[in-house]
């Protein structure tokens, strides 16, 4: 019965009873007949139980996979000698195996190799959670780093903590400068200093400029898709009043302020050669979706399959991304959890993004990124389950779950997901984020979208006028360079041009 549970996840109430549709990605399913309320009830149930230990990958038992396999793939300590053969400013930390100075950070950590343990538990005293600045990605063609923590504590007397600046201090050589990007609004920033919250005041740290740039999470990145899902599920809808729904969800001015964050991060990183300190509030939402995204585009080893799962495991699941509050249930539920968002389906979003407009540079396919949808949302793994690594350890999630990763990379699973396009590309793939070069993922919406009007030319050219929308009826603009808006605001150069991939299409 959990693993009915688990596919029989959505329901919609009708004139003769409950209706249930079968999927847990939103839009692909077919309405069953109609269901007795009990039975409603107990699938509801079912798909909602309380403990984690009672979800269904702890009872899966495959016959061609191991119970050990796949946990152990992507080491951190084999990230970390990468780096380390490159340069010995960093180390790889132990402090918080027993996870005390930071519930939501892994075991270990990459930081300074000049800073001491006991410097950084005081910093962690200072970051909301404990989440003191740790290295996300290293530069190797310039040295520069990545950095993510939570927001500093402040608070109304703008309190300060030395170790905290000394971390931060010794991220940078004397003279040169980094970026706080924030991605709160300022206003928001404000508002948190007088709740205990904050931000780095510039004369405590007088070499990081800091930006904001806004990114919803939450309740209203929440609300934005469920209208987006509604909208698309809603096939008596007129062109005009589906485009109308379709603007007012925002859903894709989301993905373009995604993609426009995490570009002006690699910006930073690759052209201005400054290191880039991210965080929000706690630090677990739109920070990862920021680092993880501007890796993406750095870094050819992030656009491989294996890689993009190394990717995943860094700086989503032991980054103590909180899938289990995140993907609670799904945008059909009747239940408003405030805590629940679609923070890891925007960034798969957004790669879909890249995929799209540098189709030969990304070894993986759609096929993928739906798999991982459906996974953390309802799975027969143990790969998305809990909040963070230290949750995982309590619920001895490892020793009693399989691997998603076993799975994908089994020789036959794997060859679905590849890409026949693939071909190497070293250098870093710079997306436009112009309204018209981005499109909406009818992959996560499903076969119902074939139905609603935008799938007729009329409304494809309708909407290529709308720019706003930020839906493409045309494809991308080719060889024709883009102006990158967001980027190209201070600190960076006044005009800078971003190449496109060549093999897009150029519009006629």
């Amino acid at each position: 019965m959990p693993a009915l549970a688990c596919s029989w996840d959505v329901a919609t109430r009708r004139e003769q009873g409950w209706g249930l549709q079968r999927g847990g990605r939103w839009g692909r399913s077919q309405l069953s007949p109609c269901a007795p309320a009990p039975i409603f009830a107990l699938l509801q149930a079912l798909s909602s139980v309380d403990s984690v230990m009672m979800m269904y990958p702890f009872f899966y038992r495959p016959q061609d996979l191991r119970l050990e396999e796949g946990w152990h793939l992507f080491p951190l300590e084999q990230y970390f000698q990468q780096i380390a053969a490159q340069t010995s400013q960093w180390r790889l930390s132990d402090l918080n195996r027993d996870f005390t100075t930071c519930p939501t950070y892994p075991a270990d950590v990459i930081v300074p190799a000049a800073v001491s343990d006991d410097t950084l538990r005081r910093a962690a005293r200072f970051r909301q959670g404990g989440r003191f600045p740790v290295l996300s990605y290293y530069h190797p063609r310039n040295g520069t780093v990545l950095l993510r923590s939570s927001q500093p504590l402040t608070g109304p007397n703008r309190k300060r903590c030395p170790e905290d600046e000394v971390l931060l201090g010794t991220v940078l050589d004397e003279g040169e400068r980094g970026f706080i990007i924030d991605t709160r609004s300022a206003q928001a920033a404000k508002q948190a200093r007088m709740t205990g919250g904050g931000t780095e005041p510039k004369s405590s740290y007088p070499q990081w400029k800091r930006l904001h740039r806004p990114l919803e999470r939450g309740r209203p990145l929440q609300e934005s898709f469920i209208k987006l899902v509604e909208a698309c599920n809603d096939a008596s809808l007129s062109m005009d009043r589906w485009l109308s729904r379709l603007e007012s969800c925002r859903w894709l001015s989301h993905v373009k302020a995604a993609l426009s964050t995490a570009c002006l991060a690699a910006q930073c990183l690759d052209r201005e050669e400054a290191s880039v300190l991210v965080h929000g509030a706690e630090g677990t939402d739109t920070t990862l979706l920021v680092t993880a995204l501007a890796q993406v585009i750095l870094d050819p080893g992030c656009r491989t399959v294996v890689g993009f799962q190394g990717l995943l495991e860094r700086e989503w699941i032991e980054a103590g991304h909180p899938f289990h509050l995140r993907c609670a249930r799904s945008a059909y539920s009747h239940a408003r959890l405030k805590q629940e968002a679609p923070l890891f389906l925007l960034f798969l979003d957004c790669v879909w993004q890249l995929s799209r407009q540098f189709p030969f540079s990304l070894e993986f396919g759609e096929s993928l990124l739906l798999t991982l949808f459906d996974n953390a949302y309802a799975s027969d793994y143990g790969t998305f389950l809990c909040n963070n690594e230290k949750e995982r350890c309590l619920c001895k999630v490892k020793e009693n779950t399989h691997s998603l990763w076993a799975w994908l990379n089994q020789p036959e699973e794997k060859k679905k997901y590849l890409n026949p396009l693939y071909s190497h590309n070293p250098l870093v793939i710079w997306p436009s984020v112009e309204p018209q070069s981005i499109q909406l993922w009818q992959g996560e919406l499903g076969p119902a979208l074939r139905q609603l009007p935008f799938s007729k030319p009329k409304a494809r050219a309708v909407l290529a006028r709308r720019h706003h929308l930020g839906w493409v009826a045309c494809g991308g603009l080719g060889k024709a360079a883009l102006l990158f808006p967001q980027v190209t605001h201070n600190p960076l150069s006044p005009r800078l041009i971003l190449p496109m991939d060549p093999s897009l299409p150029v519009p006629r």
